[in-house]
């Protein structure tokens, strides 16, 4: 003779809750559940409110530098290093001397620029001379105009030999000591256009150079980025100007620029933050945590994540009436550990069951299997 196995109201709450199908769109949004029957699969409810514990998403992200916080030093010229004035690791100023470079390149340029000053000279005499005698009447007004050509035609030689010398690496106080005395230089003395950090040196005194090698790198550390990869489906809860918290440090950043495109291998997107002044001895390359609490949203409510049903795709809170409980969708706007934000028919004061959720959820199932 064979046996019958009779399930307990709680196994059979588990068995409907894992087993059944989905029927989310014909099954009644209200079940009956009484007060002994909550005790006994221990489901508990809480009042929801307004003030209750704010969502936090948090994600690593490394520390980087922005696109201007790098700078990389190079010779305009080739020539010869002679001589070095930083080491790694040493903080300079702007202005501040880096790098001795001597180069035979130098002196055909400031040949350049003291025959075009002499030039220029020449034909301002010139040219005031020949006002004088046109004022006197002594001269045509032709001749006048010919020396003011000329007198154009020289100073704008002499301008461009100048922003040669410049773009060769000579400062302007350079360039005109050089057409006041005559004497030229032998070399030029590479600066540092920002303050930072020597992080890296790739020259030796007494080392051959060529134009636009990397010699030397500044960084600002006082500056510094951070780089974060979010989950896509997360994404939406990071915004442009978003303030950001560092975990563990006394730092705030701001968020500046959020990635259209979702990477096909990890499902994220690359999110750009700056950090604000106060860096608190953060350091480029490291790893931190960032904290993004959510804003406070009047159609979005913070609920633990066991309070949460899916049925198919659609997720549902449970909520205590005067007879049992009634199934309401709500939409995840976005989650952090063990708290959601959803969105739904909520409204502050309901009851919502937060423990027990798949024991009523095969409650809600067999509702509709015995219907």
């Amino acid at each position: 003779m064979k046996t019958r196995k009779i399930l307990s109201p709680l196994c059979l709450a588990l068995a409907l809750a894992y087993c059944m199908p989905s029927f989310a769109a014909e099954r009644p949004a209200n079940f009956a559940v009484t007060q002994q029957q909550m005790k006994a699969l221990n489901i508990e409810v809480r009042a929801l409110q307004r003030d209750a514990e704010l969502v936090v998403l948090s994600l690593p992200a490394q520390v980087a530098l922005p696109a201007s916080g790098e700078q990389i030093v190079s010779s305009p010229v080739a020539g010869l290093a002679v001589q070095l004035y930083v080491q790694p690791n040493q903080m300079v100023k702007r202005g501040a001397p880096l790098l001795r470079v001597v180069s035979q390149e130098l002196g055909p340029l400031q040949l350049q620029v003291l025959q075009a000053a002499s030039r220029a000279g020449l034909a301002r005499q010139t040219a005031l001379r020949e006002r004088a005698l046109f004022d006197e009447g002594i001269i045509a007004q032709r001749r006048v105009q010919e020396a003011q050509a000329v007198l154009q035609d020289s100073e704008a030689t002499l301008r461009q030999a100048k922003a040669a010398l410049r773009l060769a690496g000579l400062s302007a106080q350079s360039i005109e000591r050089i057409i006041a005395s005559g004497k030229l230089e032998d070399g030029l003395t590479l600066t540092a256009t920002q303050a930072g950090i020597v992080t890296n040196i790739e020259v030796k005194p007494g080392q051959r150079i060529d134009p636009a090698t990397a010699l030397l790198h500044l960084t600002q550390v006082d500056r510094l980025a951070l780089d974060i990869q979010a989950p896509a489906a997360e994404s939406a809860a990071w915004r442009v100007g978003g303030a950001l918290q560092i975990e563990g440090r006394n730092s705030k950043a701001r968020i500046v620029s959020i990635s259209p495109v979702v990477a096909p291998g990890s499902q994220t997107v690359a999110i750009r933050a700056e950090l604000d002044a106060g860096t608190s001895g953060l350091r480029p390359g490291e790893m931190v945590t960032v904290q993004l609490p959510l804003s406070a949203n009047t159609a979005a409510w913070d609920v633990p994540l066991a309070a949460l049903a899916h049925d198919g795709k659609q997720a549902y809170v449970f909520v205590r009436n005067k007879d049992g409980f009634e199934a309401l969708p709500v939409t995840v706007v976005s989650s952090a550990g063990q708290r959601v934000r959803v969105s739904g028919m909520l409204k502050a004061g309901d009851y919502l069951a937060i423990s027990g959720v798949v024991a009523l959820k095969g409650s809600w199932l067999g509702e509709k299997g015995g219907s």
